[in-house]
């Protein structure tokens, strides 16, 4: 049994030195991976990334990550990764890894994903420029990350995302953003490249359980919707 720990939005401040709630001993303890969704700081400042960073250092399992929305809003990107990446975070942006637990293979390919809609009200590249930009934002990265989930290498594949790639773990929030909370096509690309979990953020007020139309179990991570430091799930290996 491989158990993955996963947490989102963690929206991590300039004022948030040590108030993290993962305790590095006890998910070292309880956990095999753990995985964080996006939205890991609060404006994407560097230096919130290290400060975040500093606190995950001492936990002993490995650590996979993509990034979200608040993390792009300083423009630092590169800088916010290689924070993580300066304790042994990796990050991933249409990209995945392999790690072996207990002798099973684990893959995980992860993006940050972008809205747009779901099946019946989406966005379509059509029109204005803007409108083009906008879908094909999404369009890019479902694609590479539905190639580097394909591509997997692995006894089984779990899917980490920011945006949504489901309606259902966005009830509860109101319909009229479910267009910048996700995209159908991630969720696409999650089912026909085949996965074990997906797990996103983003969507504070939304469920946190929910399938894809293919039958992958999705679950929205995010911190307000999960109410504790992280949730543990388990895969049979």
């Amino acid at each position: 049994m491989i158990r993955i720990a996963a947490v989102g939005d963690l929206h991590y401040g300039s004022d948030s030195a040590g108030t993290c709630a993962i305790d590095p001993d006890e998910v070292s303890a309880h956990a095999d991976l753990l995985l964080l969704a996006g939205d890991l700081t609060r404006v994407g400042a560097p230096a919130e990334a290290g400060l975040l960073a500093r606190e995950l250092a001492d936990v002993r399992v490995p650590i996979f990550a993509v990034l979200g929305n608040h993390d792009y809003h300083a423009d630092e990107a590169p800088a916010v990764v290689q924070r993580f990446t300066d304790v042994g975070v990796e990050v991933l942006e249409g990209t995945g890894a392999v790690v072996t637990v207990d002798g099973a293979r684990v893959g995980i390919a992860g993006t940050k994903g972008f809205g747009g809609g779901f099946a019946g009200a989406c966005g379509t590249d059509f029109g204005e420029p803007e409108m083009k930009a906008f879908v094909g934002h999404t369009k890019d990265l479902a694609g590479k990350f539905g190639h580097a989930l394909a591509h997997l290498d692995a006894d089984m594949r779990i899917a980490l995302l920011h945006y949504a790639p489901i309606k259902d773990t966005l009830l509860g929030e109101r319909l009229e953003i479910y267009p910048f909370l996700g995209s159908y096509l991630l969720g696409q690309a999650v089912d026909e490249a085949g996965a074990d979990l997906a797990v996103h953020g983003h969507a504070h007020g939304g469920t946190e359980k929910g399938v894809t139309p293919g039958g992958v179990h999705v679950r929205n991570v995010a911190q307000p919707v999960i109410r504790r430091p992280y949730r543990v799930y388990c895969l049979d290996d």
